[in-house]
């Protein structure tokens, strides 16, 4: 089961990812403040969307009444956009502190690769010196 993770995190283009995290993030953060500049300007009621009028309902009354209730219905629609541009915008900034530690982790792996090489030839090194 490891080796089908190994080879699927091999085929992941790891530089692509690390260089577009930043961007993503960027993104993610423009969107929450165009998001979030905006404002409702009725409090979302809960209820069923209306079914449209029929032509002879249309006086003023009706009209406002229908006005108010699609207002609602957009508040609601508008607090569910905020909610959801808050978390992408958590799990871009996640995202994000993810790839840089995956590259902390890589740094660490090639510097302990390179000690281990090095440790290797010491070792085969005097091997060689005591024969």
């Amino acid at each position: 089961m490891a080796i089908g993770w190994l080879t699927v995190l091999s085929q992941v283009p790891w530089t692509e990812v690390i260089n577009n995290a930043p961007k993503v993030a960027e993104g993610a953060k423009k969107l929450w403040k165009s998001v979030s500049g905006k404002t409702g300007s009725a409090a979302p009621q809960s209820g069923p969307m209306p079914a449209p009028a029929p032509a002879e309902a249309l006086n003023p009354a009706a009209l406002e009444l229908r006005i108010r209730e699609l207002e609602g219905v957009v508040a609601e629609l508008h607090a569910q956009m905020l909610a959801s541009s808050e978390l992408t915008k958590q799990l871009a900034e996640q995202n994000a502190q993810l790839v840089q530690r995956i590259e902390r982790n890589r740094v660490r792996t090639i510097w302990l690769a390179v000690v281990s090489v090095g440790a290797v030839v010491l070792a085969v090194a005097a091997l060689s010196a005591q024969a």
